[in-house]
């Protein structure tokens, strides 16, 4: 039987970073007494630096940012990716956020954590990011296009440019249009391993031609003769899924998709299920593809269903919407889906509407529908034009 001992500590007394550093990894099972006489230094100062580190991944973040001011190692860590990459998926991830951007609020960002459910709003400037006090004029007129893995895509008319950028690391990347004048209709902004690319689709002349920036190479490239794959109403994002970019197409639907890599197109040649009003495509970026679509005839919906792709390349049914939240939605919409997008967020699938303030969403882990109600800073007379973004800040995700 052994006595415990008072804390040799005094509460208000400072504490030396060795003495942190051996809280942070004194184990406590309920056999042991809960307060410690001072640990042996020369058995803790001898553990291994990665399993100090592994523990204190596993901290939660607000925990581990209090210990970054009791020693340069501790505050190290927070510049450290492959330290980050950890914590974040030991589970303790930074906030994420359904970003919703609005002609009423020039610039300024609603933003509803979806960790902790609740709405904030947020100021971005972009005049700190731009590259000259010259071009900082041209942020009164960018608008905010795509989003991917923490990095916003944002267009500057003005400018002839594009704008990629990290607003948690602070950093940003100018990329000029990849010819003058260009009218783009449709652009997709995807993260891969070893950078990002965008694609646009531009038509000229009855023709329609898509380009694809890739940030390894700081250059643009251009592919023609697209009518045969795509009609030239298509303006719709791309769903990036297994290497490849993945578009619907008006009536007849169907899916064609293009490899990122070789540049080639083809068209999905499994069937899709019958009676369709609308079809958009959802993937949740881990090998799973998901379609959602409306069920009816003569371009009006009765119901809407979520399809999964199996192993075999069919569609197999997962959920259909229920009746009053289907009858709502469609009646928001006015039958008019063009309107109609959809992306993924954090195990959620999401369908938007351009002219409609909530989001209608699919949790996919529970199998339950879902609205967000209306965001409180919008006022009572609005208009349309709301795009959602899954907005995922990610401190080392490069520009």
């Amino acid at each position: 039987m052994f006595q415990l001992q008072k804390n040799p500590i005094k509460p208000n007394a400072p504490v030396s970073p060795l003495k942190i550093r051996e809280r942070a990894v004194m184990p406590y099972t309920p056999q042991s007494p809960a307060i410690l006489s001072e640990m042996d230094p020369g058995i803790w100062s001898r553990l291994p630096e990665e399993l100090l580190d592994l523990v204190l991944s596993l901290l939660p973040l607000k925990t581990f940012l209090n210990l970054r001011s009791t020693c340069k190692h501790f505050r190290s860590l927070i510049f450290s990716p492959i330290f980050m990459s950890k914590h974040s998926s030991s589970g303790s991830p930074f906030s994420s956020f359904l970003l919703l951007s609005h002609p009423q609020f020039f610039h300024r960002y609603s933003l509803y954590d979806s960790v902790i459910g609740t709405w904030r709003n947020l100021t971005l400037s972009l005049s700190f990011l731009l590259p000259s006090s010259s071009a900082a004029g041209s942020s009164q007129s960018c608008s905010l296009l795509s989003s991917s893995n923490g990095l916003l895509c944002f267009s500057l008319p003005t400018s002839c440019s594009f704008l990629v950028c990290n607003f948690l690391a602070k950093s940003s990347k100018v990329i000029e249009f990849p010819s003058f004048p260009f009218a783009f209709e449709s652009l997709t902004f995807v993260s891969t391993p070893f950078g990002y690319k965008i694609f646009v689709l531009c038509s000229k002349f009855s023709s329609i031609s898509a380009f694809i920036y890739d940030s390894r190479f700081n250059s643009w490239q251009k592919f023609d003769n697209l009518e045969p794959i795509l009609s030239d109403n298509c303006h719709q994002e791309g769903v990036f899924f297994n290497g490849s970019l993945y578009f619907t197409t008006p009536e007849p639907f169907s899916i064609v998709c293009l490899d990122m890599e070789s540049g080639k197109w083809k068209r999905f040649s499994n069937e899709l299920p019958e009676e369709l009003t609308f079809v958009r495509l959802v993937s949740d970026g881990k090998g799973n593809l998901y379609l959602i679509g409306g069920i009816g005839r003569n371009g009006i919906s009765k119901m809407m269903k979520l399809w999964e792709l199996g192993d075999g390349g069919n569609w197999v049914e997962a959920e259909s919407l229920p009746e009053m939240m289907c009858r709502k939605f469609v009646s928001v919409c006015y039958h008019n889906y063009e309107h109609v997008y959809c992306f993924w967020h954090q195990g959620m699938i999401c369908v938007c509407c351009y002219t409609w303030p909530e989001i209608l969403y699919y949790k996919v882990s529970r199998k339950t529908w879902h609205w967000l109600p209306k965001c409180p800073s919008l006022t009572d007379k609005w208009s349309c034009g709301f795009k959602w973004f899954s907005f995922v800040p990610q401190l080392y995700a490069s520009v």
